[in-house]
């Protein structure tokens, strides 16, 4: 089918919550995507964060296709062995505790939003979150999202979360109360506009919450999984989360969201207290181990530092070169943003029609998040469309 034909399609049947960009896509491989025409796309968002081995890489086809064919779904009132090597991997990766599986970000969040009130209950029910966050779509996701814009016509939402500035270790001390019982933080925000934690930050929030007997929990969703030159973004500094939530990029495409709990938590759900059909499924979790697998031997965290560092340089080089356009650069590893003086939107529009695909949040930052697997080549490519993209623009 067509383009055309296939906007129709979704014109007639399909509810329009989202903005597309009329582009009908047919296959990816790496950085690459083409539509049903044939026409060519370099990726540099691909699948807002989630490919970040960049579009059907080969491990995770051979992983899912030796899958599909032995076991593809079963409940979790079966052991089944992808997720227990999995939980095995990834908690090896990480520190001691344990995991607990679901389908998206969103379900994770909502699984340590349970997991804080059984600890804290009946007494402490509070988390403390930050401005600018995002945390999912789901009712309580979005409950703890620092951002009025998307509660907008969904209120009134769920109680028990406060929202304080980001960066901020005092006012979280401040917001504290008898009723709290975590602190949830993003340490690389990406939604809200690519804002880095700083290391005194996030050290401070592990003393804090330990002082004050509160879980500390990172989403990590955007910014885990090798993202940020290291396989977890807290590694950078060294601070241990109680819980972390890990989502879009874990299972190489494949929708995953993973919650890993430390040990004097992780047992402290009764049997059948949270749940969830399909997390934890042979073929996801094979596609997940796959991925992992790929990360931690294959080069690619390497290649994704190496890669970013390039990346940041050359951004810096561009605000220099449109110093009136670029406000700032920020971001870690290939997780990283360019503040504009201006709406984004019309630099996203000049990119694609130039064959470059990217994203603008928060009205003016432009974020590339792209594959770990991406080669010089291919970022040379796209900042040369990126630069002539924000010329068209600027004038």
């Amino acid at each position: 089918m067509n383009t055309k034909k296939i906007t129709a399609l979704y014109d007639k049947y399909a509810i329009p919550v989202y903005n597309r960009l009329g582009i009908a896509a047919a296959r990816g491989k790496g950085s690459w995507i083409w539509d049903a025409e044939g026409k060519k796309y370099l990726d540099l968002f691909p699948g807002w964060g989630t490919n970040a081995l960049g579009h059907c890489h080969p491990a995770v086809v051979k992983a899912v296709q030796a899958q599909v064919k032995k076991l593809i779904h079963v409940p979790n009132t079966f052991y089944n062995e992808p997720q227990a090597r999995l939980s095995e991997a990834l908690i090896k990766s990480s520190f001691p505790g344990k995991c607990f599986f679901s389908n998206s970000g969103a379900e994770s969040v909502e699984a340590a939003i349970k997991l804080a009130r059984k600890f804290g209950n009946p007494e402490r029910w509070e988390i403390i979150t930050m401005n600018q966050s995002f945390h999912g779509r789901t009712l309580g996701a979005m409950a703890a999202t620092g951002q009025p814009k998307h509660k907008k016509d969904f209120e009134p939402v769920p109680a028990g979360f406060q929202h304080v500035p980001f960066n901020d270790l005092k006012a979280v001390e401040e917001a504290i109360g008898p009723k709290t019982v975590a602190v949830m933080v993003e340490p690389l925000q990406g939604e809200g506009g690519v804002h880095v934690a700083s290391k005194e930050y996030l050290q401070g929030l592990r003393k804090l919450c330990d002082e004050r007997k509160l879980l500390l929990i990172f989403d990590e969703i955007s910014s885990g999984m090798g993202r940020t030159g290291k396989l977890f973004c807290y590694q950078h500094v060294g601070v241990i989360p109680d819980i972390l939530l890990l989502a879009k990029p874990a299972a190489g495409g494949l929708p995953i969201g993973i919650l890993i709990a430390g040990l004097h938590i992780s047992d402290i759900w009764e049997k059948a207290s949270h749940a969830t059909t399909f997390g934890g499924n042979p073929l996801v979790c094979a596609a997940g181990l796959a991925t992992i697998e790929t990360l931690r031997k294959g080069g690619v965290l390497q290649n994704g530092r190496k890669q970013g560092e390039y990346l940041f340089k050359k951004f810096l080089q561009l605000k220099k070169k449109h110093p009136v356009l670029i406000r700032e650069v920020r971001g870690l590893g290939l997780m990283l943003g360019i503040e504009l003086n201006q709406p984004g939107a019309p630099v996203v529009k000049e990119a694609l029609k130039r064959g470059l695909l990217l994203n603008c949040t928060q009205d003016r930052v432009l974020r590339m998040y792209p594959a770990l697997t991406v080669t010089r080549k291919e970022l040379d490519t796209g900042l040369k469309i990126l630069d002539a993209a924000l010329e068209a623009a600027g004038s």
